[in-house]
């Protein structure tokens, strides 16, 4: 089977899930919106932040290592296993610990027990067995589509059912809890081969070596994604968090979908063919055309249209994101395009060039985000963190003429 017909296969059962992921994504907003308050939407806001930060800040780029290895990988599942089980926990008691410091910070003494529930997912998610990267390194997408559909729709019941019957946050957690219980247990029956505590130090140490630059650019896009979430809920409340999240989920969700969707399928395809270099460039070509169509279109209609986009899927008590959600448009627009890059510079082992474009956008949007949102609030929380991605570009635009420099080399010889 040719590489482009994969891929068109992979984008197609990929994009299956995520279509679909949204779809109930979106009616489960639409329900806990009218269930629970925006103050409540901020408590998880901030403990999901949390999770992710410390997630992000342990990242060892296992499955990134696995897929971009040209050999087989069972070699390496035991060890990938161990290093997952020991990052779950450090992340557990972390969270833990940290939990009444965190609820300092936000002033907000009632986030603390979702702190501590929270601190579960972690644990769970370490034991998963590595072996399901193999759904991505040999495009086995429709596999995986199977396997993240039921676990998305049950952590969507848990949570719905929860916060129907108890009109609580903690509903959130719950689900996250379950659907990561549900993927140990999947992951276990239908991958292979299943992991054993063994260690391989020698693998151990080639896999965080890989990944040292994968845990960088983890951290940098953490604090670049959710650096100016973190202003809004220490300067101006739960409430004005729930409410700024709220836009940036509705004006970037269908947009970085877009983005991840290909990215995942065409990582392992462009692995396959890096040593074939007008090959490359042609299809790289190709997919950001692609991907700029589509995500100029979704950007056009929530930038034209914001009010009724907020209604329809909101409901009115929700339309102060307004004001915000036409700079946010803007701000999805140019990161779903720039999101093209990373599976190109993964596939030829530049992680350090997607750690660098993001650290570029890190001390932009640090720069800028306090004293634009002291100065203009929400407003200018969203322009910080637009003017970020903006200084972005130029970083990535050098990267990409520098590999196809090389690309033009190669050529000539």
């Amino acid at each position: 089977m040719s590489y482009l017909k994969k891929t068109v296969i992979g984008v197609s059962w990929v994009s299956g899930f995520r279509v679909s992921s949204r779809v109930i994504t979106f009616f489960r907003i639409i329900v806990l919106a009218r269930i629970l308050s925006p103050s409540q939407f901020g408590l998880f806001g901030i403990a999901t932040l949390v999770l992710a930060f410390l997630e992000i800040l342990t990242e060892t780029g296992i499955n990134v290592f696995l897929v971009q290895q040209d050999d087989e990988i069972d070699h390496y599942i035991d060890n990938a296993w161990l290093i997952s089980i020991l990052r779950g926990t450090v992340i557990f008691f972390a969270i833990l610990l940290l939990s009444p410091l965190i609820a300092m910070f936000f002033n907000s003494p009632h986030v603390v027990s979702l702190l501590q529930l929270i601190s579960l997912v972690p644990l769970i998610r370490g034991f998963i067995n590595p072996s399901i990267v193999k759904y991505q390194k040999n495009f086995h997408f429709q596999k995986e589509f199977y396997y993240r559909l039921v676990i998305f729709l049950f952590d969507s019941f848990v949570a719905v059912t929860l916060a129907v019957l108890t009109k609580d946050a903690s509903s959130f957690v719950w689900g996250l809890v379950a659907g990561a219980i549900l993927e140990v247990f999947l992951s276990f029956i239908f991958l292979h081969p299943r992991p054993h505590f063994t260690t391989n130090f020698t693998h151990v140490k080639r896999i965080i070596h890989s990944g040292k630059w994968v845990t960088l650019f983890g951290v940098f896009n953490f604090i670049a994604q959710k650096g100016d979430n973190i202003m809004v809920g220490r300067i101006m409340g739960t409430t004005s968090l729930g409410i700024y999240e709220m836009g940036y989920n509705l004006s970037t969700l269908p947009i970085s979908e877009v983005s991840d969707v290909v990215n995942k399928v065409v990582f392992p395809i462009y692995v396959k063919i890096r040593n074939d270099y007008q090959r490359l460039r042609i299809a790289f070509f190709k997919i950001m055309l692609i991907v700029s169509s589509v995500v100029i279109l979704f950007s056009t209609t929530i930038f034209l249209l914001p009010k009724e986009v907020i209604i329809l899927f909101l409901g009115e008590k929700w339309l102060d994101v307004f004001p915000i959600l036409k700079i946010l448009a803007i701000y999805g627009l140019l990161r779903g395009i720039l999101g093209t890059t990373a599976s190109l510079f993964l596939s030829l082992k530049k992680q350090r060039y997607v750690a660098i474009m993001t650290f570029v956008r890190v001390i932009t949007l640090m720069v800028l985000v306090y004293p634009f949102t002291m100065q203009w609030g929400l407003h200018g929380t969203s322009m910080s963190a637009l003017l970020s991605v903006v200084a972005e570009v130029p970083i990535a635009l050098y990267y990409i003429d520098k590999i196809f420099l090389k690309t033009n080399r190669h050529e000539k010889k």
